[in-house]
């Protein structure tokens, strides 16, 4: 396997991981839903965190498409987790 491609399937394999991270705040989010509050400050700042991610993958000279994809879900999750907890 080629320095190149190992490099690839890595980016590939930590999107994956990235993306089954931030889906797992699903439990948090129906918590804090049915009153059983969280934090409010981790999930917002990886939402914040994502968000930053997702610009540099998307707007950079050569993009990074695995590093916006994998981020995406952090925006979205992490927001909903962190205004439900409020």
């Amino acid at each position: 396997m080629t320095k190149e491609k190992f490099f690839g399937t890595m980016g590939w394999v930590g999107m994956a991981t990235s993306v089954l991270m931030y889906v797992f705040y699903f439990p948090q989010i129906q918590n804090n839903l049915e009153g059983h509050k969280g934090t409010f400050i981790q999930p917002f700042m990886a939402g914040i965190n994502c968000t930053l991610w997702v610009a540099y993958g998307l707007f950079k000279e050569k993009r990074d498409l695995p590093l916006a994809i994998a981020n995406t879900p952090g925006i979205i999750f992490g927001f909903v987790a962190a205004f439900t907890a409020l």
